[in-house]
């Protein structure tokens, strides 16, 4: 389990993840969610940020097991793809219930 996670059944709050949590990388995850994978420059031009500042929050996402590379040459140049790992995908959704369960929705 991530540190950034609590664990309990009874809490619906149980589930908020401080790594998760970043703006940024829960944007990350929240883009990642909705497709199977996307290209790294796809993930950057809709987050509007550097490479290095999606790098620095991917390697974070990617530590924790959230998110997977896959690297493979496409027009002869190196493209990474992210996706979600199950964990992640998991962990993402525990953190929106918990949000919603904040907020009391």
């Amino acid at each position: 389990m991530n540190p950034g996670t609590r664990s309990s059944a009874s809490d619906p709050t149980d589930g908020f993840d401080a790594t998760i949590h970043a703006p940024n990388r829960l944007r990350i995850c929240a883009l990642l969610d909705t497709a199977d994978e996307a290209e790294f420059a796809v993930v950057q031009k809709q987050l509007d940020v550097s490479a290095s500042v999606l790098s620095k929050h991917v390697t974070v996402l990617t530590e924790a097991g959230y998110v997977e590379q896959r690297k493979a040459l496409r027009d002869t140049r190196q493209r990474v793809w992210l996706r979600l790992t199950r964990e992640g995908r998991q962990a993402y959704q525990a953190h929106l219930a918990a949000l919603r369960a904040i907020v009391g929705l």
